[in-house]
């Protein structure tokens, strides 16, 4: 099959869905991989190392023209216009996002969102979720670093001793628990809440301490269990009094690093402009759910601008979307290890292209089909 790889077009996009690795493998098997010119730049990668896994190297109309066409991003409306009716799409389709479905199968694609695979043991090595997130929290205590105006470990000094940072994340999915793995590694001192109590393990080995508020109704012990892997809304009962005890800590923090995010709703609040009012001069937020908050443009917290890095009540807020593309060359090539899994389901060896309704796992990423949207 013939297989293109066209060059992310979305603002700020450093990642490619292929690597010289991955290309090798797929060229392997005696498929064709047209890579646009540039593409793998901005992820590290080289148009010479791409031909010398196998690839041809074309423009982007041949890329997007080609029979399957594997992507980081959506396609914008320019890219649409040059895919082909019938062509495979692959890649993070946004699988909420309805109007853009409609425009795929208006185009007649048959596209498949990773996004939205089960998360099973089975489906582990495509999940580009994880493999994303991971990378956007080691990302989020980075950029932390670089804008707090302080160390993060204990330093012991001829000059006297510097205390280490208090750090509190909020949120302890995947990126929540990179993000204390890495700022464990730097010395931080860090505390941690999830309304999951199943994460609580997970903290504490890391090194973290959990912030434990009690469930007090059944209502909310079973909410709190979550679903598929995700945390599901919380009772408002428990929202407060997690909310009272989370402000203590944010009140004493020295960077707080917020992750949460519920698919297909617009992210929670979790520190509201009083918190950020009571918090230390120099402080530093990293809200991982900026442009996704209730007002567009917010996150986690009412007072983050998506893209910007913003000052306010004498503490910094990081607005950066999109962190794992700041690790372009990894995330790049976690992202087209996930891709070349997904695609053993798809296009098998010797198969050509197979769509497997009975497999959970294909039924669960097609989202167009024949003209027509597949997604529920």
């Amino acid at each position: 099959m013939q297989i293109g790889i066209p060059l992310e077009t979305v603002a700020g996009e450093t990642r490619v869905a292929a690597t010289p690795e991955t290309v090798k493998k797929l060229v392997g098997q005696g498929h064709t991989l047209l890579v646009q010119r540039g593409a793998g730049l901005r992820a590290g990668i080289t148009d010479a190392q791409f031909e010398a896994a196998g690839a041809s190297l074309t423009d982007a109309a041949a890329a997007l023209g080609s029979e399957m066409v594997l992507k980081v991003r959506s396609p914008q409306p320019e890219e649409l216009a040059q895919m082909r009716s019938g062509a495979v799409l692959i890649g993070m389709l946004d699988p909420f996002d309805a109007e853009g479905l409609q425009r795929l199968a208006a185009a007649g694609l048959t596209s498949f969102a990773l996004e939205a695979a089960p998360r099973t043991t089975r489906a582990q090595s495509m999940d580009v979720l994880s493999s994303q997130a991971n990378i956007a929290g080691y990302k989020a205590v980075m950029l932390a670093a670089e804008h707090y105006p302080r160390f993060f470990p204990m330093l012991m000094t001829a000059a006297g001793t510097v205390k280490a940072a208090r750090v509190v994340i909020l949120g302890v999915g995947v990126a929540g628990l990179q993000a204390i793995a890495t700022a464990k590694r730097l010395g931080a001192v860090i505390e941690a809440s999830d309304v999951r109590p199943s994460v609580k393990e997970q903290v504490e080995s890391l090194g973290a301490k959990f912030i434990d508020v009690p469930y007090e109704t059944d209502e909310e012990r079973e909410a709190a269990e979550g679903v598929g892997g995700y945390a599901r809304p919380m009772p408002q009962s428990w929202l407060d009094r997690q909310k009272a005890e989370v402000a203590k800590r944010v009140a004493a923090a020295d960077v707080v690093i917020t992750t949460a995010l519920i698919p297909g709703r617009a992210a929670p609040t979790l520190v509201t402009e009083e918190m950020i009012s009571a918090m230390r001069q120099g402080s530093v937020i990293v809200d991982m759910a900026a442009g996704k908050g209730p007002q567009g443009h917010d996150g986690n917290t009412p007072l983050t601008q998506v893209v910007q890095v913003v000052q306010a009540h004498g503490a910094t807020i990081v607005g950066y979307a999109n962190l794992a593309a700041r690790v372009g060359a990894d995330a790049s090539a976690l992202y087209a290890r996930n891709v070349l899994d997904f695609l053993k389901l798809v296009l098998p060896p010797e198969k050509g292209l197979t769509i497997d309704m009975e497999d959970d796992i294909v039924a669960a990423c097609l989202m167009t089909q024949n003209g027509e949207t597949r997604r529920k």
